[in-house]
């Protein structure tokens, strides 16, 4: 069986993978010149962390994002499974208890408890929510290692391929009886109308005099933030979320207010290197949860939102099984996409 697979994010090449490890001739077809070209996975967080967004998300994202940790290791061994912190100051402790009773499988951190974990932390927090099953992951060498597999695997990407030539492709593939799966994300709203933008504006800085082992969620008033460890000194900064379509530059004031809720984690930040700056404009549906759905012969797998590579394995999981028809169907489909039972 043959399957074109449009989009190279981290979605397209999870269900690529997924597809290819089952036996089918796939083709991943990509509009940019290389792999992230500024793409949302590109400035992704990398975090695998399905209770601690529970505390703002619906419960299927949760249950997606549960089945999706061990598929990274397995395909990423560098992926980080030690869990995430959640802090909060002194004058925000009602935050951390409001955090604790939107979510589950976490242990109460006090004073030593946080030192063992994160040593440089020490003495600046009283209480903290440890979440021990989490983990975390660089997106951009996540994104070359699925890549590198489906090389091993005889899957080639073609980059800079433009969207009549993708669409041309995948007719093609349809008519002689094999599979497409579209994973273009906002490109995608002209099959996929409901489909809306949500900017997020990351930082990455340098700054080797302090260690962290695992991503700490700081529940700063204005903007909580995460910051997550990418090795070598460098750390990424984010949390904004904005109501765009636009991928314009980082603003001044979310510039300031990631610093910020960043030296409120530790004053050492206000020494670190910038290194880079970004934005990256995720796929949602007005709800927020993704979809798996069919629609003529193509399956569109769509709505990551801020949860790309949490949630990708689970989708292509159930993007595999939908070409394979290797189980029952996960979804209710119909044409537009809205109706669907997540398991």
């Amino acid at each position: 069986m043959r399957a074109i697979v449009l989009g190279a994010g981290v979605a397209g090449l999870a269900c690529a993978v997924e597809l290819a490890e089952r036996g089918v001739a796939v083709e991943v077809l990509e509009r940019a010149e290389r792999l992230g070209a500024g793409g949302c996975s590109w400035y992704a967080g990398g975090m695998l962390a399905p209770w601690c967004e529970r505390e703002s998300a619906e419960p299927p994202v949760v249950a997606l994002g549960a089945q999706s940790l061990a598929w990274w290791p397995a395909h990423f061994p560098d992926t980080v499974i030690k869990g995430s912190l959640v802090v909060a100051h002194g004058r925000d402790a009602g935050e951390l208890r409001q955090f604790a009773r939107r979510t589950e499988r976490y242990e109460w951190r006090e004073g030593e408890g946080i030192t063992a974990l994160e040593p440089d932390l020490a003495g600046r927090f009283s209480q903290a929510l440890y979440f021990p099953e989490e983990g975390h992951l660089d997106p951009r060498r996540a994104l070359a290692a699925l890549a590198g597999r489906l090389a091993a695997l005889g899957a080639p990407i073609r980059f800079g391929t433009d969207t009549n030539a993708s669409r041309e492709t995948a007719r093609a593939a349809e008519a002689s009886g094999g599979a497409v799966i579209d994973c273009r994300g906002l490109e995608a709203r002209d099959v996929l109308p409901e489909l809306r933008g949500v900017k997020g504006e990351m930082l990455v800085v340098r700054l080797p005099e302090i260690s962290l082992s695992r991503p700490v969620r700081v529940l700063h008033p204005r903007v909580p933030v995460y910051i997550v460890p990418r090795g070598d000194g460098h750390y990424m900064i984010g949390a904004t979320m904005i109501e765009s379509d636009q991928p314009t530059r980082i603003t001044a004031r979310s510039l300031l207010e990631l610093l910020g809720a960043a030296y409120a984690l530790h004053p050492a930040f206000g020494e670190a290197e910038i290194v880079e700056i970004g934005t990256g404009v995720r796929p949602a549906f007005p709800d927020n949860l993704p979809r798996v759905c069919r629609i003529g012969g193509t399956v569109y797998v769509n709505g990551l939102f801020r949860h790309g590579f949490l949630l990708a394995p689970a989708l292509a999981r159930q993007a595999a099984q939908q070409v394979l028809a290797a189980g029952p169907s996960i979804e209710v489909l119909n044409a537009d996409c809205r109706q669907r039972r997540l398991a």
